[in-house]
C-alpha cells in the first residue's frame, strides 16, 4: 500500500493543535465512557480531524479508532488493510496535565503494523517508522534523526519502562529476572518510544491493552530494530474479535 507518511504526520499535528487548544483551556469537559475511563472533548476533536483527513486521503482504507470502535467483528474481520487510530493516548495523563499524552496513527496490513506515527503535542516531537525504511524522530526544531534500539545485551544492566498509571506486581516480578539499572516511568505510547530510541531496553505490560494503544509504537519499534510480542512470546495480531492484547513485551533484543 502506497501511503505518504508525511501526510499522516501532518494529520497527527493538526489533531495535536486541536488537543492543545483544549489542554490550555480551563475546562476539559470530562465525560465518562461506559468503563468509567475519562473521555474529553480533546479525544472527540482529534478523532474527527484524523478520521476526516484519512478518509479524504485514502477513502478506500477503512478506519478503526478508539472513539469510533463499535464496528461489528463481522463487518471488519475481512479487512486486510486498515488504519488503527488512538486520537488521544494517555487521557489520564492529559487530565493530570503532565504532558505525557500522544496522538497515534498506524496502518495495519494482514494483522501486522506496517506504518506508525506518534506525535507528542506538548513537545512537538514526532516518532514515525516502517519495518522497510526504519524509524525516525523529528525534534521540536524540525530536525529528523534516525533512531535505533539499544545495543546492550540482555545480560547487562538495563533500563526498563513502567507505566505511569498501570504498573503493578506482575511487572515487578517480570523485571526481577534482569539486572535493573534504572526504572523509567512514562504515560501513553511514550513508553514504547523509549525502547525504540534506545533509552530503555524493555517495557513489560502485564494487563490488557487496546490494540490502538500499541499499533503505532509497534511499527516504530520494529522499524528501529526492536521486538514486540505477547507476554507469552507469541506474535501480536491485530483486528481480533476483541480488540485487546492481554499483556505484551516491547524490547530491544529478543527475550
Amino acid at each position: 500500500m502506497n501511503i505518504d507518511i508525511n501526510k499522516i504526520i501532518e494529520l497527527s499535528k493538526q489533531a495535536s493543535r486541536a488537543i492543545l487548544e483544549i489542554y490550555n483551556s480551563a475546562d476539559f469537559n470530562v465525560e465518562h465512557k461506559d468503563d468509567n475511563s475519562p473521555l474529553t472533548l480533546a479525544d472527540k476533536k482529534s478523532h474527527e480531524i484524523i478520521s476526516r483527513g484519512l478518509l479524504e486521503l485514502y477513502p478506500e482504507i477503512p478506519i478503526i479508532s478508539e472513539e469510533g470502535k463499535d464496528i461489528p467483528f463481522e463487518d471488519r474481520k475481512s479487512w486486510n488493510t486498515f488504519f488503527l487510530v488512538d486520537p488521544l493516548d494517555g487521557t489520564k495523563e492529559f487530565i493530570k496535565r503532565n504532558g505525557e499524552f500522544t496522538v497515534n496513527i498506524a496502518l495495519i496490513e494482514n494483522g501486522k503494523p506496517a506504518l506508525g506515527v506518534i506525535h507528542v503535542p506538548i513537545t512537538n516531537e514526532t516518532y514515525y517508522g516502517t519495518i522497510e525504511n526504519g524509524a525516525f524522530k523529528i525534534d521540536s526544531a524540525g530536525e529528523v534523526n534516525k533512531i535505533t534500539v539499544s545495543p546492550k545485551s540482555i545480560e547487562e544492566e538495563l533500563n526498563v519502562v513502567q507505566s505511569r498509571s498501570h504498573s503493578g506486581d506482575e511487572e515487578n516480578q517480570f523485571y526481577s529476572n534482569y539486572k535493573i539499572k534504572e526504572r523509567l516511568s512514562k504515560g501513553s505510547s511514550l513508553k514504547i518510544c523509549l525502547v525504540a530510541e534506545g533509552k530503555a531496553e524493555i517495557y513489560y505490560r502485564g494487563g490488557p491493552t487496546w490494540e490502538w494503544d500499541t499499533a503505532a509504537g509497534h511499527a516504530i519499534l520494529m522499524g528501529a530494530g526492536g521486538h514486540f510480542v505477547n507476554k507469552d512470546k507469541s506474535n501480536l495480531v491485530y483486528n481480533k474479535e476483541i480488540l485487546k492484547h492481554f499483556g505484551f513485551i516491547a524490547s530491544s533484543k529478543q527475550l
